[in-house]
């Protein structure tokens, strides 16, 4: 079955630094489109980035363009988050979408979802 695992949430200070994790167990990401998304108590899930299977297409949402950087290193079968300049805002669970198709945004189009690690930013 199909599901992602997320990792490296946690607690930090505003204006600190975090990187998220996201593995397929069992699958290989060279062919899955992943996307992160967040949820914030009594809010909405909201698109943060995406990147394609090959990797080549990323896309962000624009409140996170210039802090946040998606990546993929195939050869670990992990896709990363990298989050700087952390805000209070950006307090949430984080979720690993993946699936087979285009890079969006989205919440609607993933159809494989991972269970989620929290970020809290805060002094």
């Amino acid at each position: 079955q199909l599901q992602p695992v997320e990792s490296g949430g946690g607690l930090v200070q505003p204006g600190g630094s975090l990187r998220l994790s996201c593995t397929v167990p069992g699958f290989t990401l060279q062919y899955l489109t992943i996307g992160w998304f967040r949820q914030a108590p009594g809010k909405e899930r909201e698109g943060v980035s995406c990147i394609s299977s090959g990797g080549g297409t990323t896309h962000y949402a624009d409140s996170m363009k210039g802090r946040f950087t998606i990546s993929k290193d195939n050869a670990k079968n992990t896709v990363y988050l990298q989050m700087n300049s952390l805000k209070p805002e950006d307090t949430a669970v984080y979720y690993c979408g993946a699936e087979y198709g285009p890079c969006p945004v989205v919440s609607d189009a993933y159809n494989y979802w991972g269970q989620g690690t929290q970020v809290t930013v805060s002094s």
